[in-house]
């Protein structure tokens, strides 16, 4: 997965984190489905598409956004 297909995917990132998105080993394929996941979870399971499985389920961990406590 390149710098480029991860900035088409998700927009804008840190450097850091796409090197960690990359280190994954997971593929564009991969990563656009994780993000669609994470924005249209109801939408793909009423098309019936399968829980996504682990690799997929990591790549949404990191895409989740971080709750700041205070």
């Amino acid at each position: 997965m390149t710098l480029d297909e991860i900035t088409s995917i998700l927009g804008p990132v840190d450097a850091g984190f796409a090197a960690e998105l990359v280190a994954t080993g997971a593929n564009a394929d991969e990563l656009r489905e994780a993000f669609n996941w994470l924005n249209n979870d109801e939408a793909l399971i009423s098309e019936g598409r399968p829980s996504p499985g682990a690799n997929i389920a990591r790549l949404i961990e990191m895409l989740e956004p971080t709750e700041d406590v205070e």
